[in-house]
This record gives C-alpha cells, structure tokens and sequence, in this order.
C-alpha cells in the first residue's frame, strides 16, 4: 500500500480519476492545500463540484484517453467506480507502472496521520460533519474536515483546513468503504437496511457497522445516537466486548445523559433547544427535528475534542460562541437547499433519498417554513433500494400536500432484475396519498407546475437523482 504522509505531500504529482466526484474533488482540495500538485479527468458532465476546482485552480479534463496521464505522476487516486483492469487511463498507468490507489484507500491512508474522527450513519453524516466542522471552527481548534457536500460557511467548498492533529471525516459504509478509514473516534448518526444491492438484509449492514466500531483502538471513543433501536443494540453488543471505548450517547432520550435534547420550540424559521447539562439556548436556521439531533451530535463530540485539545471544559463565553456558529450555519448543498423564491413561491431541494429520511425531512421543512401547500417532486435511486423499501416509499410522503414522482434513477452499479418499476412505485404512492401525479422525465413536469404552483407554496425537489434540475427550470421560466 502506497503511504500517504500530510507532511510528504508538498511537491508530489498526483493524477485523480474521476475527479469530480464529491469526495474524489474533496480531496484533491485538501492535498492542494497540503501542497501537492493535483491534476484529474472525468467525464464530460457538468457537475456542481467543477467550481470548487476552478477556485482552486486544479486542472481537469473532460473525457477518459490514456494520453491524460501524466508519465511523470506519483500517484494515482481512482474513484471507486472504475475498475484498474478496464478503465483506459488506469491500463495505461498500470503499464507506466504508476502507483495507485483508490478514493476509499486513500482517505484512509491519509486517516492514519492524525487523530480521526469517523462520521458515519445511513443518514445525517454529511450535515452532522459540517455542523462538527462549523464548532471546531468556532472555537478555534485546529483541525482538517473533509465532508460529502459543499458547505456555504467553508467558502462553498467540501473542505476545512486549520492544520493541527484532527481529522474530521464522513465516512461512507457502502461496500465496507469506511473500514479502510483508521477512526481514533467515531460518531455514529444511524443504522437502517439501505444499499440493498451489497447489504441484502439488516443484520448485513449491522455486521459492518460492528467491524467499524471495533476497529478503534485501545481507549477509542464513540458518540453515537440512543434514539436509534439498532444503533443501541450495536452498542450493548460491542460494550462488552470494548470496555476500552467511551461510550458517549446523544439524542432526545433521557438515556442521552448531558446531551439530552430538551425544551425544543419550533417557530416560523427558527428552531430553538436546549441540552440538558448546559445553560445555553441554542438556534436553528435550518428546517427539521432531526437536523437538531445531527446538531447534538456534533457538540457531543466537539465536547470531547475540546477536551483533548485542552484538558478543560468549555467556559460559558465558549458554548455561546459555538451556539452563535450554529445559529448562522447555512447547511450544505442539496441538504434543505433553499434555490430561491419565484412569484411568491419558495423553490428549495434536498438529497433526501431514503424513505425515513424523507419523512422526517418533510415533517421538518412544513414546519419550519409551514406554506400553504408542500409539493414535492421525488426521483428514487437504484432499482434494489426501491424494490427493498417500495413500501416504505409509498408511506414516506405524509407530510406532503401533492407528490410528483419520475422514473427511477438508475446506478451504473446495478441491472434492473426484479421487475420493479417507477409505475409500481406511483401506483403503491396512490394508495396512501390523495394526490400523486407522474411525469417520467422531470422536465416533463415543469408545464404542469407552472399553472399549478401558486404563491405560498413550496415546491421541494428530493431524491439522489437528477430532478433537481426542475428547481433551476422552475426558477427560469415564467410562472
């Protein structure tokens, strides 16, 4: 395995393949600001993190040639998705006999280095690693963040860098990537059946967050939610196991100790709470119980990398200033996004691509900005995802006034071969909600919702496919 020092890389000539993937662009930032000189491919698409790597001004090229390869290169960094045996630029660095390494190993071989703070869950690792990244920011920690989103408050880029000995990460558990990471702590959000395609049954996915968590070391630490059934029972597994590890619970059960939520008041544009063991009244911009939760987290943790840090606990002026980072936190891109207004209506979008998450984020955006009519727009993703959870799909759109619902967006991981369909998932909706409409191509919609949408709605694109593309059509045309 080819070693990646922090402190080796100034200077080194490092090729990504694929660069424009969230975490593969993420990355090549961070090495930029450590001091090597990164240069990548990709496909031709257009995607929202080429302007993170203009603003670094990190050279890419649009299309896959074996002549794109440095001859010169260190290293070689390749998304997962590509194979070394088929990919052009990967057979041709083989022959050059260029050292490589995929994004996973990558990340984790950079881990190593520092004292690295895993984030992991089905849900709410990316908004939980920002929200984390906005605290340590505030407080002045030293630290390097490395999330799966861009993040206004970090110069709309995936990255922090304020040096220093941690190193915060989201870390993925499809196909077992994050067991290439070396966590010294972990703060573990959830644990649901997803990825249907590799974890075919719950106790498969439990399994792998199991091997996570026991890959800490001696004296590790982990924070994890107690409002989750199966994350609980991973924990009353391991502590036996692990009586090393602290253990350290988060959430709105009494079981959450001082990191209990409590007193939470949800007003138009402002969510307000409090934690049990401390004073301060904490503020919300963003939408959502759950984003609270994701909040509560991120201080559990910062509490503990605080006192690493220095050996204390936070003064009061500290948890206020943490408590005005929170309150000026922007999210991140696709998370509760806010696009714009349009003629008295409020266009947002959200990556919310698993039925819980669904429901909870809806809940939390009527709520929050609480409009006349809440229609949504959803794309599902992957055919084993949507045939696994069809009806949990079907049931997640409660809070929902109108549904709009497309074709499935298809993974390049995945054949279609159970039959499932976009109109299965319509007809299954129908029954469970009064009003569902299907345009199979987004675009197709975009007639539809300009005599629709009326002024007080909320329209909100959801999913991990490409309808978001409506919004922005939504926001051109003239309604």
């Amino acid at each position: 395995m080819f070693e990646i020092r922090p402190d080796e890389l100034s200077g080194k000539s490092i090729y990504f393949v694929g660069i424009k993937g969230t975490g593969m662009s993420a990355l090549a930032e961070l090495w930029t600001l450590d001091g090597a000189k990164i240069s990548g491919s990709d496909v031709p698409d257009h995607f929202f993190t080429e302007l993170s790597l203009i603003n670094r001004k990190i050279p890419f090229i649009n299309g896959f040639r074996e002549q794109n390869v440095p001859p010169n290169a260190d290293l070689i960094v390749y998304s997962a998705a590509y194979s070394p045996e088929t990919h052009p630029e990967l057979v041709h660095a083989k022959e050059l006999k260029v050292p490589m390494i995929n994004y996973t190993q990558a990340l984790g071989e950079y881990s190593r280095h520092f004292t690295s703070v895993g984030v992991a869950g089905v849900h709410g690792k990316t908004t939980t690693t920002a929200l984390l990244g906005i605290m340590l920011k505030e407080l002045n920690i030293p630290f390097r963040l490395l999330t799966g989103s861009i993040v206004p408050d970090f110069g709309n880029s995936a990255i922090f860098n304020n040096g220093g000995k941690f190193f915060v990460a989201e870390t993925c558990e499809y196909r077992r990537h994050f067991l290439n990471f070396h966590p010294t702590k972990i703060l573990l959000t959830s644990i649901e059946p997803d990825h249907q395609d590799y974890y075919p049954n719950l106790s498969s996915i439990m399994s792998a967050f199991q091997e996570y968590v026991n890959s800490l070391p001696l004296g590790g630490t982990l924070v994890y939610c107690c409002d989750d059934g199966n994350v609980l029972e991973l924990v009353e597994s391991i502590r036996g196991q692990r009586p090393d590890i602290s253990f350290i619970p988060y959430g709105l059960s009494s079981k959450a100790n001082q990191f209990q939520i409590v007193e939470i008041q949800e007003n138009l544009g402002l969510i307000e709470f409090r934690l049990a063991g401390y004073p301060t009244v904490f503020q919300l911009t963003i939408p959502g119980r759950h984003n609270v939760v994701n909040s509560c987290g991120a201080f559990a943790m910062m509490m503990d990398l605080f006192h690493e840090s220095f050996q204390r606990q936070p003064e009061k002026h500290e948890i206020e200033q943490v408590a005005h980072g929170l309150k000026n936190f922007r999210s991140t891109h696709r998370r509760s996004q806010l696009l714009g207004r349009k003629n008295g209506v409020i266009i947002m979008d959200d990556y919310a691509h698993h039925p819980t998450a669904i429901q909870k984020t809806l809940q939390g955006i009527r709520a929050f900005y609480q409009p006349k009519r809440l229609i949504v727009s959803f794309m599902s993703h992957t055919y084993s995802r949507t045939q696994a959870l069809l009806e949990d799909f079907a049931k997640s759109f409660n809070a929902a006034d109108v549904v709009l619902l497309h074709k499935i967006y298809a993974s390049a991981r995945e054949k279609n071969q159970t039959g499932i369909s976009a109109e299965i998932l319509f007809e299954e909706t129908k029954k469970f909600h009064p009003e569902v409409y299907f345009f199979e191509e987004p675009e197709n919609a975009l007639s539809f919702l300009s005599s629709f949408l009326k002024e007080g709605d909320l329209f909100l694109t959801m999913g991990a496919g490409d309808n978001w593309k409506l919004g922005n059509l939504l926001l051109e045309a003239t309604l």
